[in-house]
């Protein structure tokens, strides 16, 4: 299966686990084992707002394109996403956001030099 990824920023988040041609996204499950080689499936016939292109299958394989939310702290692999090649089975790793900051001890200031 290849993933690609639009990224979008977005505060919601994304969740999906492969197991075969079946994706769990966010809890709701998406099953392409109908899907014959040089089959694709309209983006139009799939009632989510993750899929935002066709679904292909060439070669026994599986490529689709999915919604990437970036949070606030998104991070350049977040932004210029590479695709996801070879995905296995099981929780799909996406690339993570930058660090979020340690919040301030001292919000107003009082111990500032």
């Amino acid at each position: 299966m290849r993933i690609r990824l639009a990224p979008q920023r977005r505060d919601d988040s994304l969740e999906v686990v492969r197991a075969g041609d079946t994706l769990l996204i966010n809890g709701e499950t998406f099953d392409f084992s109908q899907m014959r080689d040089s089959d694709t499936l309209p983006q139009g016939a799939i009632q989510s707002r993750w899929f935002v292109s066709d679904i292909d299958k060439a070669d026994g394989e599986l490529t689709l394109t999915l919604l990437f939310p970036n949070p606030w702290n998104y991070s350049p692999e977040q932004a210029f996403p590479a695709d996801l090649v070879d995905v296995p089975d099981g929780p799909v790793v996406f690339p993570q956001p930058l660090p979020t900051p340690a919040p301030d001890t001292d919000p107003i200031g009082e111990n500032a030099q």
